[in-house]
């Protein structure tokens, strides 16, 4: 006999439904069960690899701002020294 659902059988036969016909009910109901939960882990697997790329890409940006962070720290120094030669050499003020 293939899956079913005992307590939706022994309800459909509760309420007036042949049992040939309770039976078929319940075994297919058990069908998409079973179907759902294929789904389910393939959902969990799908969420699995999106967190995976998800941390990869928190790396990324972390990576991105010490870049940017180390730019500004190279970048001001040498800015305030250009604009100290320009004022010695006379080319502002």
């Amino acid at each position: 006999m293939a899956l079913q659902l005992g307590a939706l059988r022994d309800a459909l036969i509760d309420a007036g439904a042949a049992p040939d016909k309770a039976d078929r009910a319940a075994e297919e109901l058990a069908g998409y069960d079973h179907e759902f939960a294929g789904l389910r882990s393939d959902m969990m697997a799908g969420f699995s690899r999106v967190d995976q790329e998800i941390a990869v890409v928190k790396g990324d940006i972390k990576l991105l701002r010490w870049m940017v962070g180390g730019i500004y720290l190279a970048g001001i120094p040498a800015a305030w020294l250009l604009i100290r030669m320009a004022f010695k050499l006379g080319a502002v003020g």
